[in-house]
């Protein structure tokens, strides 16, 4: 497992190991001792399936700590940095296959776009889950996420996210 720092601060771009084999591939995508030295203490493992590309959710920040990776297809991910602080509202977006993985800090904004069909997406937690999130609209114009696909499918309430800017406001 290599692990790089990214430009949000407690973001890690990580790359796993994958083993060809004749039939495929084989990855170790959760190892407890090596979560923990990330810091992450794993309580819950949630799987997502998405038939077709082009299906986007979040940007949504939990109370907990994730680590992100997909298990087959690709995913476009877009963090958005929801914490207080200098850093409110940085962007970073990343693409993600079968050998890759982010951990993302708790109350940093995460969303993703499948970018291929039958894509399975990992998400393990440190908490259980909870409805507690912080979310912000995908189309803000103040983030500028290039979103790569031009036919997108999201939900009603994803679409009612408020803006980076409503969001300050209810903070200040």
């Amino acid at each position: 497992m290599k692990v790089e720092e990214t430009a949000i601060p407690g973001v890690l771009r990580i790359e796993q190991e994958l083993q060809p084999n004749p039939d495929g591939w084989f990855k170790e995508n959760f190892h407890r001792e090596k979560l923990a030295e990330l810091g992450m203490d794993v309580v819950q493992h949630n799987v997502a399936y998405f038939e077709t590309a082009g299906i986007v959710r979040g940007i949504h920040a939990e109370p907990w700590d994730k680590y992100l990776s997909p298990s087959s297809g690709r995913v476009f991910v877009a963090i958005v940095d929801l914490r207080s602080g200098d850093g409110f509202g940085q962007v970073e977006t990343f693409e993600l296959g079968t050998s890759d993985a982010l951990y993302v800090p708790r109350d940093v904004g995460n969303s993703f776009c499948t970018l291929t069909p039958h894509t399975t997406y990992n998400f393990l937690v440190n908490e259980h889950w909870s409805p507690e999130r912080t979310a912000v609209d995908l189309f803000d114009p103040e983030l500028a996420i290039a979103w790569p696909l031009e036919q997108l499918k999201y939900t009603e309430r994803d679409a009612g996210n408020p803006s980076l800017a409503e969001l300050r406001r209810q903070r200040a």
